[in-house]
């Protein structure tokens, strides 16, 4: 196929291309909902997570190290009976953009771990594949969900006891996850002990593992399991494990894969029985050899996991330990077929981040991410739309800072400490009056305001504390003003001559006079509304196509004869007094 008619692998759907113009909303704080360390950077925001995720995007785009999202299944139950096709394209209609965002707040280091059952896997994983592009696949990890047990039984076929996550990077090349075992039982083929450890390597003795753990205790080695009982095999676990230094196991050394002096020493010991070789080596572990074969110490093989040590094997793509018994109880709040154990989530932070990091969850639904980030010194940012942001999320997290023991608490010696702040969305920057003409929402006050409009034009907000028209920017000499008082020329001059020659300065006027147009090559004036019109879409509160219920605020709404554009020169004075607004705003 020539070149210019070459054509990507792609998964089409109704509505795919034409995803929404986000309005990027700025964010309030509810001081009455935070908890905690104000200082801890944590944020939990309750609102529409697409419209939440647009909002981050300007200040943490290339900041996030993981993320961890569990989204909505798609097993019907979600929708209000759709026709199968236009179901389907509904639910990839709703996750294309947010893993667009998502994949723009990645670090370069980062990585995404989707939860998602065998409803649509397979569609997720090819748009994964197109949004974070298929080299950055990294594994499928199967969950064991449940034991074969129960009704599901009674079913013919294959019972479904699986659930799966996937795990795509930002850049693959870059990526650097940490090294995890998992436990293992005990490895039986660690069943000699060494008598006389003590003593020179070349004299040492041997006898079984059971025999040496009978002799401690003064019985026969047959009595063992009786003596015991059903705490037999912990016992003997505790016994390995005092004495990890004496455990070990003998291996067979393959002459295809030693070296010239190893096969040597090799021959040496089968010519002298009973006798112990050591064979040093260059930056490596030294060989103990005897009668033929290579001393394995059961010490190299056990690892702290939890707190407790264990055999351990490297961790695989299977995870079948992850579901404790006690989930329904993790957290302190109820939510029925929506908790992810904390176990599992701790894993895939140990995984793929490290003490410090910034971790999001743009489907918190119980809080469990946010849960665990602050229990392992993750820093967090955590979305719910639902009303449970506020009835499990919030109390479930005031009492993580408060040192609740639930969960991974024990595992990690977790005490108490951090914080977080709540934030909600603004509310549309622009609705229509009766006459359906657009103006700025009534409920922006100057402060509001001057946020949005820094953010809907690029500008990171921040206000100076001397110069009022320096309210934002986006470099060093760009700066953004927003005033809704009448910009006369004579106010245009007063900030030419306190700028800098280098300086430049976007003025955003409700109103001013024409003659301010072009009046300073460094000053550029708009008029709002108008200079926002058709950069996004305003007025739209709800991106969640009904996968979860919007929360319903009794909240008086102005009447149509109310002018909800107008705010007056005394709420809205210009220089230190348009700062004092008392609602807490993240831009």
């Amino acid at each position: 196929m020539a070149k210019d008619t070459f054509q990507k692998l792609e998964l089409t759907w109704i509505g795919k291309g034409h995803e929404p113009k986000l309005e990027p909303r700025i964010l309030i704080e509810q001081p009455e909902y935070s908890y905690g360390d104000s200082d801890s950077g944590n944020m939990l925001i309750h609102g529409d997570n697409l419209l939440a995720l647009k909002a981050l995007e300007q200040e943490y785009a290339g900041k996030v190290k993981c993320i961890y999202i569990d989204p909505p299944y798609n097993t019907g139950s979600a929708f209000d009976h759709y026709d199968d096709g236009i179901e389907h394209s509904q639910w990839l209609s709703l996750m294309k953009p947010r893993l667009q965002i998502l994949n723009n707040l990645l670090s370069e280091d980062g990585s995404i771990f989707v939860s998602i059952d065998n409803n649509e896997m397979a569609y997720l994983q090819v748009l994964m594949d197109e949004v974070f592009a298929r080299r950055n696949r990294k594994n499928i990890i199967i969950i064991k969900r449940g034991s074969v047990t129960g009704a599901k039984v009674i079913n013919p076929g294959l019972v479904n006891i699986s659930e799966f996550i996937l795990v795509y990077t930002k850049n693959a090349n870059k990526w650097s996850p940490n090294r995890l075992s998992r436990k293992k039982e005990r490895d039986d083929r660690y069943g000699s002990y060494i008598v006389n450890y003590q003593d020179d390597y070349a004299v040492w003795r041997f006898i079984p593992v059971t025999q040496a753990f009978a002799l401690e205790l003064g019985i026969k080695n047959t009595l063992l399991k009786k003596h015991f009982g059903e705490n037999y095999e912990n016992e003997l676990l505790q016994f390995i494990y005092r004495n990890a230094l004496r455990v070990i196991r003998f291996a067979s050394l393959d002459e295809k894969s030693i070296s010239k002096k190893a096969i040597d020493q090799k021959k040496l010991s089968l010519e002298n029985k009973g006798v112990t070789y050591l064979m040093e080596r260059d930056g490596k572990k030294p060989y103990y050899i005897h009668n033929g074969n290579i001393i394995l110490f059961v010490k190299d093989r056990l690892q702290e996991i939890d707190g407790q040590l264990t055999f351990s094997e490297p961790l695989t793509d299977i995870w079948d330990d992850v579901l404790p018994n006690d989930l329904h109880n993790e957290g302190g709040v109820e939510f029925r077929k929506g908790k992810k154990p904390e176990k599992l989530i701790q894993r895939i932070m140990m995984l793929a981040s490290n003490e410090g990091d910034l971790v999001l969850d743009s489907f918190l639904g119980s809080g469990s991410t946010a849960a665990v980030a602050m229990k392992m010194k993750r820093k967090w940012i955590g979305i719910e739309l639902g009303d449970h942001a506020k009835t499990h999320c919030v109390p479930r997290l005031q009492s993580v800072v408060q040192g609740e023991q639930r969960g991974i608490s024990k595992a990690v010696e977790w005490q108490g400490g951090g914080g977080f702040k709540f934030y909600t969305l603004a509310p549309s920057l622009l609705n229509k009056d009766k006459y359906d003409n657009w103006i700025i929402s009534k409920e922006y006050n100057p402060d509001m305001l001057a946020a949005a409009m820094a953010k809907q034009s690029g500008f990171r907000y921040e206000p100076d504390g001397h110069i009022y028209w320096k309210q934002g920017r986006s470099s060093e000499k760009d700066y953004i003003y927003t005033t809704t008082q009448f910009m006369t020329v004579e106010m245009l001059e007063k900030i030419r001559e306190e700028m800098g020659p280098d300086e430049s300065l976007m003025i955003c006027a409700k109103i001013y006079q024409r003659e301010c147009e072009n009046r300073f090559a460094n000053i550029t004036v708009k008029k709002i509304p108008q200079m926002l019109l058709g950069k996004c879409e305003f007025g739209k509160e709800d991106y969640s196509l009904n996968i979860v219920n919007l929360p319903h605020d009794d909240v008086a709404s102005p009447s149509d004869d109310e002018a909800v554009d107008e705010i007056t020169d005394e709420s809205t004075g210009d220089g230190p007094a348009n700062q004092s607004s008392q609602i807490n705003l993240f831009y």
